[in-house]
Formats: C-alpha cells, sequence, structure tokens
C-alpha cells in the first residue's frame, strides 16, 4: 500500500475542504475545535511526524512544533510541513531507525501513522462544510488497514495516555467488502487483546459490521453506518481518541 500517496491525497482533500468550510466553522466531530484548529493540529503533526522520521531512537520524542494563528499562515506553513514530511517518508528507508511512541522504532511506522491521521481528519474537515458524507469515501484495503493500525497501535497508546479500557466482554468486529475479522476481548482496566485469524469458538457479547470504511469511521468515533448489535457498551468502551 502506498502510505505516502495517501498522505498526499487526505492532505488535498482535507484541505480544500477546511478552505470551503473556512476558518471559524465548527468541527462537529471535535467539538474543541474550529476549522483554524484542525488545520493547525494537521499542520504540525505533519511537521512533527517529518521531525520524527529522521530522529534517532536515543534521541528521544522530538520538540512539539507550533503553527501559525493565522489561517492563511497556518494553510503555508502546514503546506511547507507536508511537503517535507513526503519527501522524507520516499526518502528514508523505512528500516531506518527512527523514533516512534510504539512498536519497533523504524522509519516506516510513520507513513502508516501519517495516512491514518490525515484521513481521519479529512473526514473532519468534510463534517465541518455542514454537508453529509457519502457512505463510502475509503476503498475497502486502506479502511481495513486504518481498522486494524487503531486496534493493534493506536489504542496501546491511548491506554499509556490514561485512556483505558472501560468495558469487559468480546467484540467482533466484521468489515464484510474487505474479507477482514477482528476478534477483540476487553476487560476493564487492561490491555486490549485482538485475535485477527478467526476462532470459530470466540462467542461475542457484541458486533460491529458494516463496509470497511464504516468501521474505520465508528473505531475512531466519527459518525458511521456500521451496525452494533448485542452489547453496545463495548464499542463504548475501547480508548477513544
Amino acid at each position: 500500500m502506498d502510505y505516502v500517496a495517501q498522505v498526499e491525497t487526505q492532505a488535498s482533500a482535507l484541505r480544500s475542504a477546511a478552505v470551503k468550510a473556512g476558518a471559524d466553522a465548527p468541527v462537529p466531530s471535535c467539538p474543541e475545535w474550529t476549522v483554524l484548529g484542525l488545520v493547525r493540529h494537521i499542520a504540525e503533526v505533519h511537521t512533527w511526524a517529518a521531525e520524527a522520521v529522521v530522529t534517532a531512537p536515543e534521541d528521544g520524542r522530538p520538540k512539539w512544533p507550533h503553527a501559525p494563528k493565522d489561517f492563511d499562515e497556518a494553510l503555508s506553513w502546514w503546506e511547507t510541513g507536508l511537503s517535507t514530511l513526503a519527501e522524507r517518508l520516499r526518502e528514508v528507508p523505512a528500516d531506518r531507525p527512527a523514533w516512534t511512541f510504539s512498536g519497533p522504532q523504524l522509519a516506516g511506522f510513520w507513513s502508516r501513522r501519517q495516512a491514518h491521521e490525515t484521513s481521519i481528519h479529512r473526514l473532519d474537515a468534510e463534517l465541518a462544510t455542514g454537508h453529509e458524507l457519502p457512505a463510502l469515501v475509503f476503498d475497502p484495503e486502506f479502511a481495513a488497514d486504518g481498522v486494524d493500525e487503531y486496534l493493534t497501535v493506536m489504542v496501546a497508546r491511548r491506554i499509556e495516555l490514561g485512556f483505558p479500557v472501560t468495558a469487559t466482554g468480546r467484540l467482533l468486529l466484521h468489515a464484510a467488502d474487505a474479507g477482514r475479522t477482528w476478534q477483540l476481548g476487553l476487560t476493564a482496566g487492561e490491555s486490549l487483546v485482538v485475535t485477527t485469524v478467526q476462532d470459530s469458538a470466540f462467542e461475542e457479547d457484541a458486533t460491529l459490521a458494516g463496509t470497511a470504511d464504516a468501521l474505520y469511521r465508528a473505531v475512531y468515533a466519527r459518525p458511521s453506518h456500521a451496525i452494533v448489535t448485542g452489547d453496545e457498551s463495548l464499542l463504548a468502551g475501547l480508548p477513544r481518541p
């Protein structure tokens, strides 16, 4: 999967939606933000990630940058950071050691992480325009990869940051169009157990089903057409973004 191309594609769509919505428009899926706040956030993330790609693990977490507070200046500043990020992701070997906040400390971590970071915030920008999102935005392979990355990487990060699993039970996620299934074991206050090879003995307490796109949105707590059956509190019990 060409994650760098996804970063660029999703960033372009995000920018277009942000300009259409306007700096002061509220972001319904992130109530604490206006579109200006959203743009400043993604600009800072891209600029910071570009630095992380070329930071050795032993040098520690890169310093967080701060985007301009003027909308037009923030857009321009973001363009520079995004260009640097894409260039470094393409030029730095994926297996080169680099600082990351999870898993093997390799530069390749950042292409996948930033592809999904950008795509979810693209949804936020689209929602800020006031128009309902189409039923399908992301292709099944990419969306299913986003579900997997959230469950296997980002949940652990959220727990580390103080957002624990708050429910106990078994949750089955099924993305029919991608042919992907995840079996989740939740125990309040403990790590999430994720199994991607379906076990016929798994007896779920709840199921989240739909397109991969719908599941992608649902795990990131964005508006979704995914269908939950059974104990709905299990989905809410996952650490939220």
